[in-house]
């Protein structure tokens, strides 16, 4: 982390400089072939991923080791999240939905040691996530009812003068899906980093150094639980919009 410098007898520090994408190569613009810092810690997120669930289970001994209890671990608390969820119709997307949790919660970890790089703090990101989940899931709604997906919007439950106005709030809170997925994601990553930044270039001051120190210990351990809690929420209403896909009548 940059520490404070002292412009003009008080201090200067800028907690945002952390998310700035920028090429791995030189100090050119940035374009959309451009290996940068974000390519280069998502690509780690992904070694990491594969080192813990590929390479940590390729002995799948009886007696497991850390590792591999780790990896069953996450995956028995995805499927049964995924079945319980959307039932057995549903296990047959687990791997796409493994495949969100294991990125996005590698994702909020890694980010978490010293001198890394957030890319789930990026609503670049997050929104790709979420647009992935959404456009799938409506395609699949379609694909699996035809024309009986729009029942997810019409509360036939509901006085008849009513459905009309519920089938619009219905349609409006549907496509504000992605953006609330992304962003609920992305906001939580960014400002719990921003507290630590902040905390961090507090504790160059001698005189708050004590102070700073349990609040950073306090901040950082707050992150560790909200790196695993937003992907556990990120992959549940996941699951959740599945169901809906998949049994769309109210």
């Amino acid at each position: 982390m940059t520490m404070a410098t002292e412009e003009t007898g008080g201090l200067s520090f800028h907690p945002m400089d952390q998310f700035l994408v920028k090429p791995l190569f030189g100090d050119g613009a940035v374009h959309w072939y451009t290996p940068t810092n974000a390519t280069l810690w998502m690509g780690i997120y992904v070694l990491a991923i594969i080192g813990l669930l590929v390479l940590g289970t390729r002995g799948r001994a009886m007696v497991p080791s850390r590792t591999q209890s780790i990896a069953e671990l996450m995956y028995g608390m995805v499927r049964k999240m995924v079945e319980d969820i959307t039932g057995k119709e549903g296990v047959k997307y687990f791997p796409y939905v493994m495949t969100l949790f294991c990125f996005i919660l590698f994702a909020n970890s890694v980010a978490l040691l010293p001198m890394s790089f957030s890319a789930t703090s990026h609503i670049a990101v997050t929104a790709v996530l979420a647009l992935l989940v959404f456009v799938g899931v409506t395609i699949l709604g379609f694909v699996k009812n035809g024309s009986h997906f729009l029942g997810l919007f019409w509360v036939s439950s509901a006085p008849a003068v009513m459905r009309p106005v519920l089938a619009l709030i219905e349609l409006i809170s549907y496509f504000v899906r992605p953006v609330s997925h992304s962003i609920r994601l992305a906001g939580n990553i960014m400002a719990g980093h921003t507290v630590l930044k902040v905390f961090a270039v507090f504790g160059s001051i001698a005189a708050l150094m004590p102070f700073t120190v349990l609040a950073i210990v306090g901040v950082y351990a707050l992150e560790v639980l909200v790196a695993t809690i937003q992907a556990y929420v990120f992959t549940i209403l996941t699951c959740v919009y599945l169901k809906d896909a998949l049994h769309p009548s109210h």
